[in-house]
Order: structure tokens, then C-alpha cells, then sequence
């Protein structure tokens, strides 16, 4: 398009198309609003489901080993069961035990097990922190897993090197100005 037929309005075309593109937002908004307030009203449905089952379950709010009191006491209370016969009760275990005494963990130890084995003094001892500093300046790295210096490539310049040709804008070269 050239500049001659520009008269600082936008083509009909593009007009047109932005206010049927508006009209599209808008009507897919307002299904996303729906959805999202179906989308309550259904959470909130499963929590109520939720509490009347926590309720009416076991040690909930409403017991249901519970019934009724019956108008007559009488016909509710089961007969007591029959005596047992006496001459074949045997005599109950007494409560009191014989605890027999452990021998000693040590005991075991050193008669069943080898002697333990010494630590290896390979091992060179860490240095002690220094005083009177605070405690990420007493950390040390690895010295044998430092990094590599990173290579620079032409799509992918180091900060600080100079650019490779001239001025480059974030999306390669400067539009020229109008004329």
C-alpha cells in the first residue's frame, strides 16, 4: 500500500473485520463467564454432598446406631441369656506373667559379631569456619566442578561484545525512515 492513497483513516476492510473480531470476543467472554459460574455452582453442590455424607456417616452428627425410643420399654429389652452350666467352667488364666530377662544388647554384640571396623583416615578433615563472617561467605565451591567460559555464537552474543554489524534492532535492522 503507498503512502498517496493514505488519508489518516484505516481501510473499511480493516474496520470491519476489527468490529467483527470484538463482537467474537465478546460473545466467547461471556461462555467463559458462564462456564466458570457452572463450574462454582457445581463445586459448590459436590461440598454440600460432601458434609450431608460426613454427617450422616459413621461418628458423624447424626449417629446411625440411633433409634427411636418405642412407646413400649418392655417389648425392646432382649430376655437375659441363660446361665452357664456349672460343671463344665474351667478356671481363667491368671493375669499375673513370668517375664523372662533379655540378655544385654552388648552381650550379644560382642560375642556373635566381628569388632567394628576402624574409619578410614583418607578422608582429609574439613576445615573449621572462620570467625566473624556470616555463613554463605564460609561456603566453598568444588573447585573441580568449576564451569566452562561460555562461547559466544553470532546468534547468541556474550553481553558486553560489541554487535556484529552496525545497528541491529531485537528484530534484526532498522526500518529506514519514511520519505
Amino acid at each position: 500500500m503507498s503512502n498517496k492513497n493514505f488519508n489518516g483513516n484505516p481501510p473499511k476492510y480493516i474496520n470491519d473485520f476489527s468490529k467483527a473480531l470484538a463482537s467474537e470476543v465478546r460473545i466467547l467472554l461471556a461462555e467463559v463467564g458462564k462456564l466458570r459460574d457452572e463450574r462454582r455452582a457445581l463445586q459448590y453442590e459436590i461440598a454440600e454432598l460432601m458434609s450431608v455424607k460426613s454427617k450422616h456417616g459413621p461418628a458423624g452428627e447424626y449417629a446411625p446406631e440411633w433409634r427411636p425410643q418405642s412407646t413400649e420399654p418392655q417389648a425392646m429389652i432382649p430376655a437375659p441369656p441363660p446361665p452357664p452350666p456349672d460343671g463344665a467352667v474351667e478356671p481363667a488364666k491368671p493375669g499375673w506373667r513370668v517375664v523372662q530377662k533379655r540378655p544385654e544388647k552388648r552381650e550379644r554384640r560382642i560375642k556373635g559379631a566381628p569388632p567394628p571396623i576402624p574409619p578410614p583416615s583418607a578422608i582429609p578433615p574439613l576445615e573449621p569456619p572462620r570467625p566473624n563472617m556470616p555463613s554463605w561467605a564460609q561456603w566453598r565451591p568444588n573447585p573441580l566442578l568449576s564451569p566452562a567460559p561460555m562461547m559466544a555464537t553470532p546468534n547468541a552474543p556474550l553481553p558486553g561484545t560489541p554487535p556484529p554489524s552496525g545497528r541491529s534492532g531485537l528484530f534484526g535492522p532498522p526500518t529506514p525512515p519514511p520519505k
